[in-house]
């Protein structure tokens, strides 16, 4: 661009001069470069050949870490598979996939950093996104907006098994007749996704219910442990109990906002209404 630049100007003259001395000194740096190179291939020796591969390796090893999603992702499904066979595998792992989306897309709704979701066999998923600065509200609704892509997606399963089931469905599966018929895989995979994404809105460690509990003033975290109660006392499903303690100890301890997100609060009791309603309407299956 220097050298480009020459055409311009007058031969001779101070802006020429000027420009030759940069391009002078880039030269020289560019050969002292070389020249340091070269003097470090002569003390290596025979292993000069071995750093050119580890940094060739190097490279090839970052590009492999860029498609670190896709390979966890197999690594879930195939453990999955291996545990309960390649539908409901497949299945659950496009199920978490789709959950972990919720909270990427939501992020990257806002303009905030997000990296693509990585797959933790046996254990779950997390998407990494970089919150500094992000208000309490925000951060609740891009925690909560992972547990309403589960619901989507465990709301598509229970629409398959009951557009395959019928009528009476429901109690031919509970006496196993319609097992390994490819129904008792999409409501397990309904029900296990429903009660998956319920153990998110447990408001404790990591998980997305205790991201939204910051947004929640103490009374409205009161409201929510009692609709867990109700949830409990009517489906007999202990994970409502998960929540409810999670919610009783966030009443008594912690930090609550001076003004509540109301927002937050409708989120959080829809998600527990709507997924409470799914594990009622699709029945636990233990063999599929």
């Amino acid at each position: 661009m220097w050298v480009s630049m020459l055409a311009w100007v007058p031969e001779g003259s101070t802006q020429a001069e000027g420009i030759n001395g940069r391009v002078a000194t880039i030269d020289a740096r560019l050969a002292g470069e070389e020249k340091r190179k070269a003097d470090w291939t002569k003390r290596l020796g025979p292993f000069a050949p071995v750093l050119l591969f580890l940094v060739k390796a190097k490279t090839f090893l970052f590009a492999l870490l860029k498609f670190k999603f896709f390979l966890s992702f197999f690594a879930f499904f195939g453990l999955y598979w291996a545990l309960f066979g390649w539908k409901f595998g497949m299945g659950f792992a496009v199920s978490i996939a789709i959950h972990e989306f919720g909270h990427y897309f939501a992020a990257r709704r806002r303009g905030l950093k997000v990296d693509l979701p990585v797959f933790l066999p046996g254990l779950g998923a997390y998407v990494r996104w970089f919150s500094m600065g992000v208000d309490l509200d925000t951060l609740a609704a891009i925690a909560l907006a992972g547990p309403f892509a589960g619901l989507l997606a465990a709301a598509g399963c229970a629409g398959i098994f009951v557009a395959l089931a019928g009528h009476g469905g429901v109690h031919a599966l509970n006496a196993y007749e319609g097992a390994g018929t490819g129904i008792a895989v999409w409501a397990a995979l309904a029900h296990a996704g429903a009660w998956l994404n319920l153990i998110n809105l447990v408001p404790v460690l990591g998980l997305d219910g205790a991201q939204a509990t910051h947004a929640l003033n103490r009374m409205q975290r009161g409201l929510v442990l009692v609709t867990a109660l109700v949830f409990f006392g009517i489906l007999r499903e202990g994970v409502f109990l998960f929540i409810a303690a999670g919610m009783a100890w966030r009443v008594f301890t912690g930090v609550a906002p001076e003004k509540p997100s109301s927002a937050t609060m409708v989120r959080y009791m829809v998600l527990l209404f709507l997924l409470g309603s799914l594990m009622w309407v699709v029945p636990a299956v233990d063999r599929f």
